[in-house]
């Protein structure tokens, strides 16, 4: 309770601008932990492995996106005219590639944003601060100087907590992204060169 009685008054402190970096922290998070989620690679044996389980039918319920991506794959190689193969798996692996830059973008434009909105809170509690002492107010029911400060100290610190860790995992989950990606285009080379060989 203690906690949320502090948080409560660290947000009031900073004013209105704290608001939308509160609302902005808990969307972010949330977009992460999906991405992380959608992430999931499944299985840590490579592509070869898994692809030679599947033609030998010893594929377990997939895990995450690779494990469901060779069970798919080969189940178009096996189906497929030779001559739609391709366009098949393309078609079926762009759905993959979608899913995993679901919130990306989101992601990206909240570490963006999150620091400038920080920075407005800054310039809105300097202008209080200016304000007071052009007024001589020093000790003025809204805080006066200190308040004006604390209001800049309180915003900026909160957009960089917002955006600081973001950008951290951001970068990791971006990095996930590309080997899946990778992957993926292995998987459909590996499955269109097991059809020729059949």
């Amino acid at each position: 309770m203690q906690f949320i009685t502090q948080l409560a008054e660290y947000i009031h402190d900073g004013g209105w601008v704290m608001w939308p970096l509160l609302f902005s922290i808990f969307v972010l998070w949330y977009a992460l932990g999906f991405r992380y989620h959608r992430l999931r690679r499944g299985s840590n044996k490579s592509v070869r492995d898994l692809i030679r389980k599947s033609k030998k039918g010893e594929c377990k319920a997939p895990k995450g996106v690779i494990d469901s991506a060779v069970l798919l794959g080969m189940d178009i190689v096996k189906n497929a005219q030779p001559e739609l193969a391709r366009k098949m798996l393309d078609d079926a692996f762009g759905e993959y590639e979608i899913a995993l830059k679901k919130y990306k973008v989101l992601v990206r434009t909240i570490v963006v944003i999150a620091p400038l909105v920080g920075l407005l809170g800054t310039v809105i509690g300097m202008i209080e601060t200016f304000d007071s002492m052009a007024t001589m107010n020093l000790f003025s029911q809204s805080g006066g100087i200190a308040g004006g400060i604390s209001q800049a100290l309180f915003t900026t610190q909160f957009g960089l907590v917002v955006a600081v860790p973001g950008v951290v995992l951001g970068r990791l989950l971006d990095r996930q992204e590309l080997r899946l990606t990778n992957e993926l285009t292995q998987i459909k080379d590996l499955a269109l060169a097991f059809k020729d060989n059949r």
